[in-house]
């Protein structure tokens, strides 16, 4: 089997996996904002949020660190896990009694820092999850990962309908998730240790010292990441109250509902990259370039007809209690294609081991998110914060391709030329969606076939790109 047949076969469980997991996060989502409400909903975003910034603290960067060590040295994966899992126990304590200090610092209501800590404890569980599946990533079998995401995914959402129909409220939903993460960390601890490799358990601290150290730039961009996409769930609620946060974070789901396809993609092209990166610089490039293309083939299309479309995708998915979100989605959704050329080059950048340069990048940006959401929530509320990630994603992208220049990682042209077609294509299709003023059912449809025939003609895929699918198919 050729090795790009083996990144698909661990793309395709992968897929199949992040296909369940984004229809079950999509109905939990729908489930979850209509039975809890805008108010309650927005104390779920507040808890998952401020949760997801200081959970980092969990993992240090040390999953990061396995997938890119661990891939070229088969031979030191139990010394890795043997010291991480005891080490990120340590993390994981320290971390939840900063999150109490944290909230009671902030002044926030009781209930709220109950459910808060229960994510937190959500997130510790996730995070073992996400060292497993580094483990996954670097010994390049996705089949357990894809298990284990789509037994996290089915438990959630069966927990979830349970916690509505015994009508347990927010209490019962955050149960929901602690439960379901259990379920998946004692099936990726069992399949890991049968399967994959055996930790070699001990705590090496001058080891454990070393790990810390060299996945701290890891660990800091993460913190610095998810600062600058969930700090404005934080002070929309500190700002302006739940009501706001609640709108905000409904749109905020359905993105990241979208964004799991990408993290698909990261994730097996990750510990590739980092090879290409050893063994051939040129095939480095090359998979940048088809990375971007394809992506951005996929979602500039999707984001236009999601902004023409957003009040009919709100009402039918939450109703019109949530329409307010409409102009939220139709800003938001220009932050996934900027995340997914953002992606592509930080995968690039920390394959190249640069990943001081990614941490100094969104160190910038989440220090221009913060200080803008400061001026454009108070005036704008949840518009202001979309349209703040949205900028914060821009100067990301600008950032990264100067880096990636001065890099002479310099792109070939035709990718340029391949990302004009596409935007060319998508342009005839927001133009046909505006002059023909479609039904949102009718549209899909007759906007993908007006798509395809615009990139078809304008000769988007190349003989390489009819190699890959070729390969894909196994002929």
């Amino acid at each position: 089997m050729s090795k790009i047949q083996t990144i698909f076969k661990n793309m395709s469980w992968l897929l199949i996996s992040q296909i369940v997991a984004s229809v079950c996060g999509f109905v939990w989502t729908v489930l979850m904002a209509r039975y809890l409400g805008v108010d309650n909903y927005g104390i779920l975003g507040f808890a998952v949020s401020i949760t997801g910034i200081l959970g980092i603290l969990d993992d240090m960067g040390i999953s990061t660190h396995i997938v890119r060590h661990v891939s070229t040295n088969y031979e030191s994966g139990p010394k890795y896990l043997g010291n991480a899992i005891p080490l990120k126990i340590i993390f994981a304590s320290i971390k939840l009694i900063l999150t109490f200090i944290i909230l009671v610092l902030l002044n926030i209501n009781e209930f709220t820092i109950f459910i808060t800590l229960l994510f937190s404890i959500e997130m510790i569980f996730k995070s073992f999850i996400n060292t497993f599946n580094g483990t996954f990533q670097a010994f390049e079998n996705g089949k357990y990962q894809g298990i284990g995401i789509t037994l996290m995914n089915t438990t959630t959402l069966l927990f979830i309908l349970i916690s509505i129909y015994l009508d347990l409220g927010l209490l019962g939903v955050s149960i929901s998730y602690i439960l379901a993460n259990t379920l998946t960390f004692i099936y990726e601890y069992h399949v890991l240790n049968k399967h994959v490799i055996k930790p070699k358990f001990e705590l090496d601290w001058e080891f454990c010292k070393k790990i810390t150290l060299l996945s701290l730039p890891f660990a800091v961009t993460g913190i610095l990441y998810t600062i600058y996409y969930s700090i404005d769930l934080v002070m929309l609620t500190k700002l302006v109250g739940d009501y706001a946060n609640g709108i905000y974070n409904a749109t905020y789901k359905l993105i990241a509902v979208l964004n799991l396809f990408y993290s698909v993609y990261t994730a097996v092209i990750f510990p590739v990259m980092s090879k290409f990166f050893k063994n051939d610089k040129k095939l480095l490039i090359i998979s940048y370039e088809k990375s971007i293309k394809y992506l951005m083939l996929m979602i500039i299309p999707l984001a236009i007809g999601t902004t023409f479309y957003s009040l009919d995708i709100i009402q039918l998915i939450y109703g019109h209690e949530y329409d307010a979100a409409s102009s939220v989605l139709s800003i938001l959704i220009w932050t996934v294609c900027l995340l997914f050329i953002s992606g592509a080059s930080n995968t690039l950048l920390n394959a190249s081991h640069k990943e001081l340069t990614v941490t100094k990048i969104y160190a910038i940006a989440a220090l221009f998110n913060i200080v803008l959401n400061f001026f454009m929530i108070p005036y704008l509320s949840y518009n202001g914060a979309a349209i703040t990630t949205v900028l914060s994603d821009v100067l990301i992208v600008i950032l990264q391709t100067y880096v990636i220049y001065k890099l002479g990682h310099r792109p070939n042209k035709k990718l340029y030329s391949d990302l004009i077609k596409i935007i060319i294509g998508s342009g005839v299709l927001g133009i046909a969606l505006y002059f023909l003023n479609l039904n949102m059912w009718v549209a899909i449809p007759v906007g993908i076939i007006i798509y395809l025939a615009v990139v078809t003609l304008l000769k988007v895929f190349d003989d390489d790109d009819k190699y890959v699918i070729k390969e894909i198919l196994g002929k």
